[in-house]
């Protein structure tokens, strides 16, 4: 089996991962898109491991430990982004880069606030 093969579709499948990570806007095609890039890299791992024979196949064994990682790392990515959603109503990337919260002057729960209180008379 000839090594460019693999390697040219793991780079075609990394470039469009890495394009949509930079061009889109919606918070889950951003989190399929880091998965097409991990896709990507195992690829390259199960293809290098089979060209090299290597007898331990370390290549393999990283790619079920990337698997793992991935699936924790989209689940928790998703679970992220469904409780942003319930909060801002939106998913777009970037209305969310203001995450802070704004309190007007005053607010209740302004830590800066000041509140009077009242002097007792004795």
């Amino acid at each position: 089996m000839h090594l460019a093969y693999p390697a040219v579709l793991a780079a075609l499948l990394f470039a469009t991962g890495l394009y949509g990570v930079l061009a889109r806007r919606n918070a889950i095609l951003v989190l399929m898109s880091v998965e097409l890039m991990l896709n990507a890299v195992n690829l390259n791992l199960v293809a290098f491991d089979v060209w090299l024979r290597d007898t331990l196949h370390a290549g393999q064994a990283l790619t079920l430990f990337t698997i793992a990682i991935a699936a924790a790392e989209i689940g928790i990515g998703l679970a992220i982004v469904l409780m942003v959603y319930r909060n801002r109503g939106t998913s777009d990337v970037d209305r969310l880069r203001d995450t802070a919260e704004r309190h007007e002057p005053g607010h209740p729960d302004d830590p800066t606030a000041t509140t009077a209180r009242p002097e007792v008379a004795a």
